[in-house]
C-alpha cells in the first residue's frame, strides 16, 4: 500500500468558478477535466467523494482494485451513530444516495484513466446484469450496485408559504424567495441573475446559465416584478460592484454577489421567525412546479419552465399533484362503475 492522503484544497477562480485539489497529479488532472464542464458545486461535490475514497483506500489511483471499492461500500453502510436509523429508508449508514454518487465519481474517473491509458479497466463494478432480456437494438440492463429509494420532494403549504413571505425582512430577500416559489427557479439561478436577464416589459427572466449550462426564458408572476422594482429602487447599492441583481446589502462585503451560503442563512433566518421545521431553496422551486401542474398547466409547459432536459425529471410533480391523480382516477372510475351498472348484456350462456 502506497499511504497515500489526499489533501483537499479549494481556492476561487474567477468570479463564480473554483480550483479543487488533492494533492496526486491524476486526480488533480481529472478535477480540471471535470471543472472545464462542470459547475462549481459539481467539482467541490467530486473533490470531496475522491477524498474520502482515497482516504479510505490509502493508494494511488492506479493501484485500485474492485476489492478497495467493495470494502469502501461496506464501510459506507456502517452506522454512524450508534443504532440510529432514518426514517425514510431504514438505514443505518449512509444514504444509499451518498454512496450511489461516490460510486459514480469513482467511475467517472476510472473511465477518464481507462480514455488516458492509465488503468486497463475500470475497478468499479456495474452490478449483476438484469434476468429481464434486452429489447432489440438495446443494451441488457443492470441492476444498480446501489439501490437508491425514490422519495418525493417536501412542499410547502400554502400557509407556511404565507408565513415565510411575512418573515423576511427586505424586498430583496422577498423577490429572491418569489423567484423560487412563483417562477420555479433553482437557488443557483436566482443567484446568477444580472441586471440584463430582467425582462420587465415581458414580465420573463432569461436564465443564462441553468442546470448543465441550458439557457431559458421563463414567465414570472407580477407580484415578484413588482417586489423586484422595490428592491433595484430603494436598497440595491447604487454603487455595486457587480452586475448580479441580488448582492449584499450591509458591510464590508457591500455591493458584492450574493453567495449561496448567504441566501441560504436569508432563508433559514425567515424559517425560524415563522416557525417553520423545514424550508429550503429546493422546496419552494418544488412547491412552485406542484402548484403549477395542481392548476392545470400542461406537463410539456411545466418542464420548459423547470428547465428539465427530460420529460421524465419533470413525471414526479404528477405524482406531487395529488389533486391530478384523484381527478384522473374519478374519471377512470366513473366509467367502470358505469359498465357495472347497467347489468349484464347480450346473449348469456
Amino acid at each position: 500500500m502506497s499511504d497515500f492522503v489526499p489533501c483537499l484544497e479549494r481556492r476561487p477562480l474567477g468570479e463564480t468558478g473554483v480550483e479543487v485539489r488533492l494533492g496526486n497529479d491524476l486526480l488533480d488532472d481529472y478535477l480540471r477535466f471535470v471543472a472545464a464542464r462542470c459547475r462549481p458545486n459539481t467539482v467541490l461535490a467530486a473533490g470531496f467523494d475522491l477524498k474520502v475514497f482515497f482516504a479510505f483506500a490509502g493508494k494511488h489511483p492506479a493501484e485500485v482494485s474492485t476489492a478497495d471499492v467493495l470494502e469502501f461500500i461496506t464501510d459506507q453502510r456502517v452506522p454512524r451513530r450508534g443504532n440510529v436509523v432514518r426514517l425514510d429508508d431504514g438505514e443505518a449508514g449512509l444514504s444509499a444516495r451518498t454512496i450511489a454518487r461516490r460510486l459514480s465519481t469513482l467511475s467517472g474517473l476510472f473511465g477518464y484513466l481507462t480514455a488516458r491509458g492509465v488503468v486497463t479497466a475500470s475497478p468499479v463494478p456495474s452490478g449483476p446484469v438484469t434476468r429481464r432480456p434486452a429489447a432489440r437494438g438495446e443494451r441488457r440492463g443492470r441492476v444498480p450496485l446501489i439501490r437508491a429509494p425514490r422519495t418525493l420532494p417536501r412542499l410547502l403549504a400554502p400557509a407556511e408559504a404565507v408565513a415565510l413571505l411575512a418573515a423576511l425582512r427586505t424586498a430583496r430577500d422577498q423577490a429572491m424567495v418569489q423567484a423560487m416559489l412563483l417562477g420555479g427557479l433553482r437557488r443557483c439561478e436566482v443567484l446568477g441573475l444580472r441586471l440584463a436577464d430582467v425582462r420587465l416589459a415581458d414580465r420573463r427572466l432569461f436564465i443564462a446559465d441553468g442546470k448543465g449550462g441550458h439557457e431559458r426564458m421563463v414567465p414570472v408572476a407580477d407580484r415578484f416584478f413588482t417586489t423586484l422594482a422595490r428592491y433595484l429602487d430603494h436598497e440595491r447599492p447604487a454603487q455595486a460592484a457587480t452586475d448580479a441583481v441580488f448582492v449584499v446589502l450591509k458591510g464590508p462585503h457591500r455591493g458584492r454577489s450574493l453567495s449561496a451560503a448567504g441566501l441560504d442563512e436569508i432563508l433559514d433566518g425567515a424559517r425560524r421567525r415563522a416557525g417553520l421545521t423545514r424550508a429550503t431553496c429546493h422546496m419552494l422551486r418544488h412547491t412552485c412546479l406542484t402548484r403549477l401542474r395542481e392548476a392545470g398547466m400542461a406537463l410539456e409547459a411545466v418542464q420548459a419552465q423547470a428547465g428539465h432536459r427530460s420529460i421524465e425529471s419533470t413525471r414526479i410533480y404528477l405524482h406531487l399533484a395529488g389533486g391530478w391523480l384523484a381527478d384522473e382516477y374519478r374519471r377512470a372510475v366513473d366509467a367502470i362503475e358505469h359498465d357495472l351498472a347497467a347489468g349484464p348484456t347480450g346473449d348469456q350462456r
